[in-house]
């Protein structure tokens, strides 16, 4: 399963991106392999629907689940569109995947916003 994570850096240790739309990078993960690559939103300086590009280029890259601090509702519904799940943390990659392989994300509904803290004990 690929799974994506909006960060602010290109490092698994990276800090989260507050914001799905305006996530410096994307870290596109095989969870089943373990293999990373890290993508630049082609999104970030968009004057508008920042959000909905970044959403259709994370769903052009074949990513079943999403994970970032906050998303917009277009991107949202974007992204249900596609099928992939989306989920709200605030830490870094890092952390999230460990919280996601271990089942301690819950999947997000609208409305969004950030309620998990950046210990995996308490996702």
């Amino acid at each position: 399963m690929k799974i994506a994570i909006a960060t602010s850096g290109g490092t698994l240790d990276a800090p989260f991106a507050r914001h799905f739309g305006c996530a410096e990078q994307f870290i596109i993960i095989d969870t089943e392999t373990g293999e990373w690559k890290t993508y630049p939103n082609p999104a970030l300086g968009a004057s508008s629907n920042a959000g909905v590009q970044a959403a259709k280029f994370i769903a052009g890259q074949g990513v079943q689940a999403v994970i970032s601090g906050n998303f917009g509702p277009h991107a949202a519904k974007t992204l249900a569109v596609a099928g992939i799940q989306i989920f709200l943390a605030s830490c870094t990659a890092h952390v999230l995947l460990a919280s996601y392989r271990a089942g301690q994300l819950k999947q997000s509904m609208p409305p969004f916003e950030v309620k998990a803290s950046c210990s995996p004990k308490q996702l």
